[in-house]
């Protein structure tokens, strides 16, 4: 059986996802076989595996930075938020079901069979697991059959490293008070705490570490720099996210990324948000959208709710009114459901009835019973006109989404962009295209030749964006400074420690 330790914070967004990876990636550098698990995950931000199963896009990136193929075993219990108190559930990769926070609440510990054996068919293959908590401890209202803190800590027999973030403030006081309200067998299990994404001198916090220590009697066991990597966040914490269109860094092309409130899988714009000389906005007021070089619709994990709050907020008049002016719109997955003509929901799988889309794709979708989880791998079609640049282009993603959507190719200048089988994923129609395939744009080729024609259109060389780097190639450039700060910043040689001795 494989060796374990465990992430657990203060709060959420103290950087568990990132430290999980972190430790992943020096697990593999050290030539041990690692693998990252997190029994419950509550993420809009998803991923389909080679077997058509989805899991939280957290765990995916842990597992790349430990150098393994994501499996749904490293994320069994996936939580989407459908509203501000209900979820879908999926669980071992499959939805289970919608339900409230209450139902679930109650539900929870039928779960712990589903979570103990997806971790011991990991522990079967790994030399050692990593494992993320979620949220806090402390949250002394939830514990009862707690399945993904210390509950989970004790059904694992796994010692715990607890990290603050004190780029927030208060971090001694999140960590005491973290101990002081957990149960003496649940404090035994903190076997070292980290103080994560501090700036400035570390030798200032030195009389704080030594009065903690003293405190809790747990040894502090890494100071963890505010570390400047691009590496994937958690959707409801993304710092992107919260900039309001107006930070976003200056750049030669304008691309503007409408924020929706249910806005999901966004990081399928991360490797345009690479480029330096790219400005990628996220936008969610008519004020904020100003007349970029490119819109981008993004997922949905409420396609008709969010179409609502578009109509409501104004932005549809102007994104429709820019799109007559020419400038190109894409949408993904939801984001392509709401720019066609027609959203109907006869099984009441979203609010149910019928609503019109933005009217710039001539495709009607219809909500189904089931969802589609599968990937996506091939060639663009030959196309025409404004996205000709996308021909023949290779392209791998995957699709999660519920419903068919139905294209009419009678109705106006029509194009495929791509197929599987006898399913249209995606089609364009002038200005405006629309695809079904999340990670589009992680092919080089697809936003390569996205960002050249935008770039020609301003008169400017792609050149002069920035390095079109293989965003696989970025990515293990980022994880290879994540292992390199948390070396310098960690007691490896204490972690180490704790990984051998367990409880």
């Amino acid at each position: 059986m494989a060796k374990v330790i465990m992430i657990q914070g203060t709060m959420s967004g103290a950087g568990k996802s990132l430290l999980v990876a972190g430790l992943c990636r020096i697990l593999k550098e050290d030539g041990l076989r690692a693998a990252p698990f997190k029994s419950q995950n509550m993420a809009l931000n998803s991923y389909i595996t080679a077997e058509g199963l989805e899991m939280g896009r957290a765990q995916v990136v842990q597992a790349e930075a430990a150098g393994t193929e994501p499996s749904v075993l490293m994320n069994p219990v996936l939580l989407k938020p459908t509203t501000d108190t209900g979820s879908q559930v999926i669980v071992n990769g499959k939805v289970l079901g919608n339900m409230s926070a209450r139902e679930y609440f109650s539900y929870k510990k039928e779960l712990v069979p589903v979570i103990l054996e997806s971790y011991r068919k990991l522990a079967d293959q790994y030399d050692v697991i990593v494992v993320e908590g979620a949220g806090s401890p402390a949250e002394i209202n939830l514990k009862e059959n707690d399945i993904v803190n210390m509950g989970l800590a004790r059904m694992l027999d796994a010692p715990v490293l607890l990290a603050g973030d004190i780029d927030r403030g208060g971090v001694f006081a999140q960590l005491y008070g973290t101990a002081a309200l957990l149960e003496e067998e649940e404090r035994s299990r903190i076997k070292g705490l980290i103080i994560n994404k501090f700036r400035g001198d570390k030798t200032i916090l030195d009389p704080g570490i030594a009065m903690l220590e003293e405190k809790t009697r747990i040894p502090v066991v890494g100071v963890v720099p505010m570390m400047q990597v691009d590496i994937e966040e958690e959707d409801s914490i993304s710092e992107r996210l919260r900039d309001g269109g107006e930070k976003g860094k200056p750049g030669l092309l304008d691309i503007a990324v409408i924020r929706l409130p249910k806005i999901s899988n966004y990081t399928d714009l991360a490797p345009l948000e690479s480029r330096a000389g790219v400005s990628v906005r996220y936008v969610s007021g008519v004020r904020q959208l100003k007349e970029p070089d490119l819109i981008l619709l993004p997922g949905s994990k409420n396609t008709m709710e969010d179409l609502r709050w578009l109509r409501m907020s104004g932005l549809e008049a102007s994104i429709l009114k820019l799109a007559e002016k020419g400038v190109p719109v894409f949408g993904i997955c939801g984001g392509y459901q709401m720019m066609g003509e027609e959203i109907a929901d006869p099984h009441g799988v979203e609010a149910g009835g019928s609503m019109r889309g933005m009217g710039l794709l001539p495709v009607r979708t219809i909500f189904g019973r089931s969802k589609v989880t599968t990937q996506a791998k091939g060639r663009m079609e030959e196309l025409t006109g404004p996205w000709a640049a996308l021909s023949g282009r290779t392209y791998e993603g995957y699709e999660i989404h519920m419903g068919d959507t139905e294209v009419d190719t009678d109705r106006g200048y029509v194009q495929i962009l791509a197929r599987k089988e006898d399913r249209i994923l995606g089609i364009c129609r002038g200005h405006a295209a629309g695809t079904y395939i999340h990670g589009i744009f992680d092919s080089r080729e697809i936003s390569g030749a996205i960002l050249e024609k935008l770039a020609a259109a301003k008169g400017i060389a792609l050149e002069d964006l920035g390095e079109g780097m293989d965003f696989k190639t970025y990515k293990e450039d980022q994880y290879r400074l994540l292992a390199e700060g948390l070396r310098a910043s960690l007691d490896m040689e204490a972690v180490y420690r704790i990984i051998g001795e367990g409880l």
